[in-house]
């Protein structure tokens, strides 16, 4: 619910002396003089807008105001109900908000006499809905539709009336459906229609006219046009159309809106064969209207004396004139598989006139509706969840001269909705007490449920006593309904007649019933008739067999044989109670919001005000009823918070700040003042009894509040003052910022410019420095920066290289990584070649080594060679013997000089734990390896760097297990031999021998000699 919390703020806002409250229930009295006076105020004041509660109060300016623009539309966007001076588009916002705050339905209930403005309230709140939505392309294309659809409906549903140029004849419920998720975007929609007025196709009252659509068709169409229709400019010349007097001719206004409404149709799904034979359609009633009848002399049966109309609607229909004037003047009807034709007499045959007239109207009116919605249906996926937010513009109640079956509906449908109404606003308000904790007091008000169910229950109401007359054959007895109904409601409170006591109404004729808003005198004759609503079925297959799709589309039941007997349809009384209980069943679903149109006078001048004629709506509307709910028990409630902010300046336990909860700052301003009996305390609000103590809270605020005043402009200037030093002392520190950054950028730019096409030169650009002046920021940046340029160097140059070229680069890079220093002459200028033996150019027998080495690898799984040499390998006995060592991707194969494996077989990858070498000018190399393989002990011959086989091994061992082996350095190399025990290999560089040469010096310790 919308709460009341800033009724008092607008108040001041809009001064109550001078434009009346805003709020009904700001009021001091609550009764009707005190109502019709703020009214009236408001009214004349240009203020249209009044609130009862969450109800809006719309008075018909009958003028345009410039408050629908945009800027109102980003005004009440988003903003509380009473956030803002009353506004169609803050009930609109409250409705849309509730929907998806709620994540259920909502709906807005426009109601009100004809001419109030109703109508026009629906397409403004569409129209809003239409802008606070998201602006996307698909989204863009439903909401145009839904609003393409209002002149479409208003052309063949709206008249002129004595009240309102542009009233609706019909109710409508129209709901937009959006997609239950964070975009809540419109999906589409549906219109539902209400009790079309129909006999206004026939019928109109002086300075009335037919529906938009006759008048539009004539004014908007051409001569040549209208001639093909049959049709000529002047409306006079139509029985249907010439009824209203004067009034009823065409305006520049109906051709104006016929393109409109002819554009709008091809919008919404209209074709061309469509809009074609609606056209047809219109112009065969206007034709039909114009047959005439004269008796052939025996009283009995009559003809068609002008059978130029009829071969005028027969050509537009698509058949034959004899058989217009046969279905107007013969009545067929079957019986146990009889057919039997009677003459009509001319009564009969004008009665069958304008009954085809208003069936043809009514089902081409369905037509469009159905057309509209096939338009603007929802397309919604499997699965997927929609909200709906409906907007219902519906009868206001009527009271005439002459009131018949149309006001009886008219006002039942009303009274159905004020039952409702009031029953929500008590359940709306015994909620919020209920969720606050507040004692809910019981409030006295009129339950017109008994009149509903005098009206509508079965099988002793009113409705069913209409049915039940019509059930008897013969013809219509309309007395002895009234005196049935003398019989049942003899007793009842809200029903008179002349047979129940008031003798001034007519006998048999008249009856009255006591509705909440008033008594009205109702007239029974016709009664039945319209309740009945005949439709021949001879009518029906006549226009079925039309050669026309569109007649054949419209009445599916004229398919039927003509012996077939059709099920008696549910009379209008007993379907539109149906349509009722439905559709308020549909609002207790959903979250309501009212709109209350009043028609200020009947000249339809602006600023015009008639009390008598808006006191007759107040009481028909029930306002002050509602407005007496609204202020039962406490009139205001507030959050606390709300409450505090704006009070807190009239308590000093408050003033200027407070260290306690927001309730109970409001309670040491409540007991400041001793006023604890005139509120109470709700959960999150506090309940105020009476305007009066808002009154006094708003005085002493206004007293206050001067004395503080020197002190907030002072505050005021100092923090302006304090805000402009800030601003400017940001402002130079900005520009030192930005000084800085174009520096920075300068020195970058350079930097680029430095090395631009560095990448071309033979050098990549080493020899290039670096620009001086480097701002002290970059300082430890630039020394990053010639890092990455050197990497960059070194990688163009690693790129440039072959493939071995580039292994060797990294078995180089590796080797000076891992010995740093430790091994100073290791021959890193030679060049390393790798798989030697595998060369021509170095080894005679290489087609033999590399047969012997495929035959090994295919049985070890190796894939590829990346080393191999000559190694004088210690033998177990101490003596050098010599092989040849050749390093594969997964193995090191151990071969003698024929090629072939004389020992156990080779040694894996993974059974390698670590090196060790020399830091001499000596090739020993000791692979330790696991135990059960026992550590290779072996020098690699003179002409190759002992460092690549190291390495060769190590950098295999690293990309395959991703692990660095150990590499040792010593001139003692501790090794342990298969199955022995642990052994020394010492190196010594001697002058006594000319090649290197293993000597068993001790049981456990060898020496290798080498060359000085």
């Amino acid at each position: 619910p919308q709460f009341c919390w800033n009724n008092c703020i607008m108040a001041l806002s809009e001064n109550p002396e001078e434009f009346g409250h805003i709020d009904f229930i700001l009021l001091d009295e609550i009764n009707e003089k005190a109502f019709m006076a703020n009214l009236q105020r408001r009214y004349e004041k240009g203020k249209i807008y009044t609130y009862i509660g969450e109800v809006l109060v719309s008075v018909n300016p009958y003028k345009n105001f410039d408050i629908y623009n945009d800027e109102y539309v980003e005004e009440y966007r988003g903003r509380e109900l009473q956030e803002r001076p009353p506004h169609i588009f803050a009930l609109a916002d409250a409705a849309y908000r509730d929907m998806k705050r709620l994540l259920a339905d909502s709906c807005i209930v426009i109601t009100g006499e004809s001419g109030a403005g109703k109508t026009e309230a629906s397409k403004i709140i569409m129209r809003y809905l239409a802008n606070i939505t998201k602006q996307v392309q698909v989204v863009e294309k439903i909401k145009n539709l839904l609003i393409m659809s209002n002149p479409v409906l208003e052309s063949f549903g709206n008249a002129k009336t004595l009240r309102n140029d542009n009233s609706s004849r019909f109710g409508k419920y129209m709901d937009i459906r959006f997609q239950a998720d964070v975009s809540f975007k419109p999906l589409g929609g549906h219109i539902k229609t209400y009790l079309l007025e129909k006999a206004r196709v026939v019928y109109q009252q002086q300075k009335e006219r037919n529906f938009h659509s006759f008048f539009q068709l004539l004014a908007g169409l051409t001569e040549s046009q209208l001639a093909a229709l049959e049709l000529s400019k002047d409306p006079q010349k139509y029985y249907y159309l010439k009824q209203g007097g004067a009034e009823a001719c065409c305006t520049n206004d109906d051709k104006v809106l016929y393109g409109e409404v002819q554009r709008a149709m091809s919008s919404v799904g209209f074709t061309a064969e469509d809009q074609s034979n609606i056209s047809k359609i219109l112009a065969a009633i206007l034709n039909l209207g114009n047959t005439e009848f004269k008796d052939k002399g025996d009283g009995e049966s009559c003809l068609v004396s002008n059978p130029d109309a009829t071969t005028c609607v027969a050509k537009l229909l698509g058949t034959t004139s004899s058989e217009i004037a046969t279905a107007l003047t013969v009545r067929v009807v079957a019986a146990k598989n009889e057919v039997v034709t009677t003459p009509q007499k001319m009564a009969k045959a004008a009665y069958a006139r304008d009954a085809l007239a208003k069936i043809l109207y009514e089902r081409l009116f369905q037509l469009v509706v159905k057309r509209v919605n096939t338009a603007v249906e929802a397309n919604v996926t499997k699965g997927s969840k929609q909200m709906a937010m409906s907007v219902i513009d519906i009868y206001g109640f009527e009271v005439f001269g002459v009131n018949s079956f149309e006001q009886f509906c008219i006002n039942y449908c009303n009274e159905k909705l004020q039952q409702l109404h009031i029953e929500l606003v008590l359940k709306r308000e015994q909620q919020l007490y209920r969720d606050e904790g507040i004692p809910w007091i019981q409030i006295e008000y009129f339950n017109n449920q008994v009149i509903c169910a005098m009206i509508d229950v079965h099988p002793e109401g009113m409705i069913s006593i209409f049915d039940e007359e019509c059930l008897r054959p013969g013809a219509d007895d309309d007395k002895r309904v009234v005196i049935h109904m003398d019989k049942t409601f003899s007793k009842h409170d809200h029903y008179s007649s002349h047979g129940t006591g008031k003798k001034e109404l007519k006998n048999g004729v008249e009856f009255e019933i006591k509705h909440y808003a008033g008594v009205v005198k109702y007239n029974i004759a016709g009664f039945m008739d319209k309740n009945k609503d005949a439709q021949f079925q001879d009518l029906k297959r006549l226009l079925y067999n039309c050669n026309m799709s569109t007649l054949k589309e419209i009445f599916p039941e004229g398919a039927n044989p003509i012996t077939d007997i059709t099920k008696r349809p549910t009379t209008v009384g007993t379907q539109f109670k149906n349509d009722m209980i439905e559709l308020v069943d549909t609002l207790q679903k959903q979250e309501p919001h009212y709109v209350r149109c009043i028609m200020p006078n009947a000249n339809k001048m602006p600023r015009e005000y008639n009390e008598e004629l808006c006191l007759n709506q107040v009481k028909y509307l029930g306002l002050v009823e509602n407005m007496r709910v609204r202020r039962a028990g406490y009139a205001y409630r507030m959050p606390y918070e709300r409450f505090v902010k704006r009070y807190k300046v009239i308590c000093p336990d408050t003033w200027p700040s407070f260290k306690c909860t927001a309730r109970q700052a409001c309670e040491k301003i409540i007991n400041f003042y001793h006023l604890e009996q005139l509120v109470s305390y709700g959960k999150t609000l506090i309940f105020i009894r009476t305007p009066k103590t808002l009154y006094y809270f708003e005085e002493l605020r206004e007293a206050k509040i001067i004395k503080y005043i020197s002190v907030l402009i002072q505050r005021w200037v100092r923090g302006h003052l304090a805000r402009l030093l800030v601003k400017k002392m940001r402002a130079v520190y900005l520009m030192f910022l930005r000084f800085r950054k174009m520096k920075v950028r300068f020195w970058i730019n350079q930097l680029c410019t430095t090395y631009h096409g560095c990448e071309l030169m033979p050098d990549f650009g080493k020899s290039i420095p670096i620009p001086s002046n480097v701002p002290a920021v970059l300082k430890k940046a630039v020394v990053l920066v010639e890092k990455v340029r050197q990497n960059w160097i070194a990688r163009r140059k690693i790129l440039a290289l072959s493939p071995a070229d580039q292994y060797e680069m990294r078995l180089k890079v590796h080797a000076y990584t891992e010995l740093a220093g430790r091994k100073p002459h290791w021959r890193f200028q030679e060049k390393w070649i790798g798989d030697e033996f595998s060369m021509p150019e170095k080894n005679q027998n290489h087609m033999q080594f590399q047969q012997a080495m495929r035959a090994f690898q295919d049985l070890n799984a190796d894939t590829a060679r990346l080393y191999s040499t000559y190694v004088t390998k210690l033998s177990r006995v101490g003596k050098g013997e010599r092989r040849v060592y050749t390093l594969c991707d997964l193995h090191l194969y151990r071969l003698d000089e024929s090629y072939t494996m004389k020992t156990k077989g080779p040694i894996k990858l993974g059974e390698i734990k670590a090196i060790s070498m020399g830091p001499g000018n000596d090739q020993a190399l000791v692979l330790h390896c696991v135990p059960e393989v026992g550590d290779c002990v072996f020098y690699v011959d003179p002409q190759r760097p002992v460092v690549e086989f190291a390495f060769a091994v190590w950098f295999t061992f690293l990309r395959k297990y991703k692990q660095k082996l150990p590499v040792h350095i010593t001139n003692e190399i501790k090794y342990t031999p298969f199955q022995k025990v642990e052994c020394t290999l010492q190196l010594e560089a001697t002058t006594a021998i000319k090649k290197p040469t293993f000597k068993q010096t001790g049981k456990t310790s060898t020496t290798l000699l080498w060359p000085k």
